[in-house]
């Protein structure tokens, strides 16, 4: 089953390595991986897709909240929440295939961020499945890179994984 798992972690050096290391020494793989900082510019957030069945799951948790930098993690799998990937695609853009090009741009509420004489690049965000089917339906047009961010994941409504005024990092020395 594939899982969604959000860490909170100190914006320190090598953060990163020893959580994709953790996975990488256990034999896990991850599927997508977003960081960036939070409001607070000392924590950063990661968001991990990964696949696994719940002892899996169960031990990457537990072994994730054993490293020293992390200060909170979150299995968001079967929580409602509110997910979106960036995808940005290079494709071709003929004088015959610029109409079809610009008539799904606007039905997925895409933008077109740089034109070339034969090629159009393409902002698109969305969740996994529209984003899969947005490519999809671009490749017969020709495509010719693709760059995705992975998954990032928030809970809807109030649930919270770190308020942003109550920090868990926050006055640390």
């Amino acid at each position: 089953m594939r899982h969604t798992i959000s860490v909170l972690v100190e914006n320190e050096f090598g953060v990163l390595s020893r959580v994709s290391g953790l996975f990488s020494g256990r034999g896990f793989n991850i599927e997508s991986l977003s960081v960036a900082e939070t409001l607070d510019p000392s924590v950063s957030r990661m968001t991990i897709v990964t696949s696994g069945n719940d002892q899996i799951i169960e031990q990457i948790l537990k072994q994730l909240n054993k490293l020293i930098s992390v200060i909170k993690v979150v299995d968001l799998t079967g929580v409602e929440t509110v997910d979106r990937e960036l995808v940005l695609v290079k494709v071709n853009a003929e004088p015959e295939t610029k109409p079809e090009v610009l008539r799904l741009v606007d039905i997925f509420r895409a933008k077109i961020v740089d034109v070339a004489p034969r090629c159009y690049t393409i902002e698109m965000t969305g969740d996994e499945a529209k984003v899969n089917a947005f490519l999809q339906l671009l490749r017969p047009i020709g495509i010719r890179e693709v760059v995705r961010t992975g998954l990032v994941s928030i809970a809807r409504g109030g649930n919270v994984v770190a308020q942003a005024d109550k920090m868990p990092h926050q006055g640390r020395g």
